[in-house]
């Protein structure tokens, strides 16, 4: 039986891109996001979860109870049909709706099998209704440490893909090619993209609303990995060079009251303000860096001796298999992060 989290958590994920497009904006042309008032990076939390949703996706198979809702090209309407299929009652008949008690049965389901359900929330009232559920799990938009300089850059393909006028076979496509000047068998093209820019993704794990949705712990350790090995397996060109810049850092409240109850009561409700803890991780750019082109041209400070009682830290790095090892209140062998 999955037992749900106890503890509230809050992380911070510091990924970089080099040459590449980390997240295009459909109403700027697909150039990279941007705040237009400084010219800082910005990566949306629609983006960051997909890449999660896609690592568990292809970790756990699409496989009850790891299964993804929220799928490439699928209708929402069709896992939330068969969770009034699969539960007590089955599929209303009428279009009047199910009853309250029936909905929450398909809710219950949903969260069983469908990680991102239990993870992120979902609005299942789409069709026929299973409900709404807030996540425990909250990603906010990551934001580069500098501005950004957006290039749109030209390619040419060699190439062109005509739809030949009158042509029915190949031979007939063959002939019209023949016939016509080199040039003319080439396009332009374009291709937006950044030099670099180190972003930081800041998010928030609440375990009351995982008692709600059934997150249990094995779901959280999961959750990590596919933070850690998220842009591993989402290569593209026009992404560029994408990388986890480990470790992720994992604030967890664990409470301190002498008293069993009160500090399982304080490790729910958390024991410091998430901001707070965030201001612990300091990351700027090296002496003399003027225009960052790598993870190497910053430098990055924790302030151990702010962190607040009640708080532990844990560093999580990548493991054989892609399985995350979590160090609490120690940092890897390896990490160049300075502690203050």
């Amino acid at each position: 039986m999955r037992e749900e989290i106890k503890n509230r958590y809050e992380f911070l994920c510091l990924f970089d891109c080099e040459n590449g497009n980390p997240n295009g904006d459909p109403d700027a042309g697909n150039a990279p996001r941007i705040d237009p008032q400084d010219m800082h990076g910005l990566v949306s939390d629609v983006a960051l979860k997909r890449r999660i949703r896609n690592y568990v996706q292809m970790a756990k198979g699409n496989a009850m109870p790891h299964a993804i809702f929220v799928e490439h090209g699928t209708n929402l309407n069709t896992p939330i049909v068969r969770a009034h299929e699969e539960t007590e009652g089955g599929l209303a008949s009428s279009d009047k709706g199910a009853p309250k008690a029936k909905v929450e049965l398909a809710k219950q389901w949903m969260c069983k099998n469908f990680y991102d359900v239990r993870t992120f929330g979902a609005v299942m009232s789409t069709g026929p209704n299973a409900g709404q559920v807030r996540g425990p799990v909250q990603v906010a938009f990551a934001r580069s440490l500098d501005p950004v300089l957006p290039l749109d850059i030209s390619i040419t393909r060699m190439a062109v893909a005509e739809n030949v006028k009158g042509a029915k076979s190949s031979a007939d496509f063959m002939k019209w090619e023949a016939d016509q000047p080199e040039d003319k068998l080439r396009t332009m093209g374009r291709k937006a993209l950044i030099p670099y820019g180190l972003y930081l993704a800041k998010g928030f794990i609440s375990a009351h609303l995982a008692a709600e949705t059934g997150f249990s712990d094995k779901d959280l350790m999961l959750f990590w990995q596919a933070m850690l090995g998220m842009y591993e397996h989402d290569r593209s060109a026009s992404k560029g060079l994408m990388s986890v810049r480990e470790p992720l850092i994992i604030f967890k409240h664990v409470g301190t009251d002498k008293d069993d109850g009160q500090r399982q009561q304080q490790a729910k409700l958390g024991c410091a303000p998430a901001h707070k803890l965030f201001e612990l991780v300091e990351v700027k750019k090296r002496d003399g860096v003027e225009a960052p082109r790598s993870f190497a041209d910053y430098s990055m400070t924790f302030h151990k001796s702010r962190v607040p009682a009640g708080v532990e830290v844990g560093f999580a790095t990548s493991g054989p298999g892609g399985l995350p090892t979590i160090m609490w209140g120690k940092l890897p062998a390896d990490s160049e992060i300075h502690i203050d």
